[in-house]
């Protein structure tokens, strides 16, 4: 199920509002995820450990089936993480959010992965390998442009092949890895001992995948300080280039930080 937020209607919202009345919110079961749905969602999530964001992604749902992860995310670990920045809880929660999926693993415990067939391209010519007889034998693993997309658990078999065609650590830097998709082929930059040990910490928690977007913030200084001064256009340039218009990172930045900071 996606993600419920302030503005969504609809069935699924009048479920969430019925379960959050059955936990002691007094709502209007009306199907609309207006400021009061979203003040209930933030007190559930207080109360559970997790991240309060407002949005009933799907810790959220499984907190109000008194079900709870402890590989999920928690408030704790974003408090943490913004002070060891020295940067505003509400500037962190708002990278987070706009960098983040729904859950950094599947429901059957595997880190959540996606395989970019173009970076391992660039990966196995780096690597020394014979990347254009890669491509050839294995179009859907391996290719100048990007493609061979599956479904989120069927990209673990597509790693798998990589691998056995080209060793794990190329296997593991042609990956996006985790709740906040940290390219695999970072492992350097992010001061991990090799690619091993990067897929290692991807796949313990999310508190440890967190750790890897924070090693990222420290290793970019320009893009850290962007966020402590709220530059959302700068830091969506210094993210995701000429991109950044057509993914609205900038408007999902500063929408994500007001709600931080109402929600504070």
């Amino acid at each position: 199920m996606q993600a419920l937020n302030k503005g969504s209607c609809g069935q699924e919202v009048r479920e969430l509002q019925t379960r959050l009345n059955c936990q002691g919110a007094r709502l209007l079961v009306d199907g609309w995820y207006g400021s009061a749905t979203e003040q209930a969602v933030a007190k559930l999530q207080r109360r559970a450990g997790l991240v309060v964001s407002g949005v009933a992604g799907s810790a959220t749902l499984a907190a109000l089936r008194g079900q709870r992860d402890p590989r999920r995310l928690g408030e704790t670990d974003l408090i943490a993480a913004a002070e060891s920045l020295r940067l505003p809880l509400p500037c962190l929660k708002a990278f987070c959010e706009t960098e983040a999926q729904d859950g950094g693993f599947l429901p059957d415990g595997r880190a959540r992965i996606l395989l970019e067939r173009h970076i391992a391209y660039r990966q196995a010519l780096k690597a020394g390998l014979d990347a254009n007889r890669l491509a050839s034998r294995h179009p859907e693993l391996c290719g100048p442009s990007r493609g061979g997309y599956q479904s989120a658990p069927a990209e673990w078999e597509r790693f798998r092949q990589l691998a056995a065609a080209a060793g794990e650590a190329v296997a593991v830097e042609s990956c996006l890895w985790g709740l906040f998709r940290l390219p695999g082929f970072y492992w350097r930059e992010l001061a991990y001992a090799d690619a091993g040990e990067f897929r290692l910490a991807m796949e313990r928690d999310e508190a440890s995948q967190l750790e890897g977007l924070v090693r990222l913030l420290r290793a970019r200084p320009d893009l850290l300080q962007t966020l402590r001064e709220r530059r959302w256009r700068a830091a969506a340039r210094i993210r995701q280039g000429s991109a950044s218009l057509e993914s609205l990172y900038e408007a999902r930045l500063a929408a994500a930080h007001d709600r931080a900071r109402r929600l504070a």
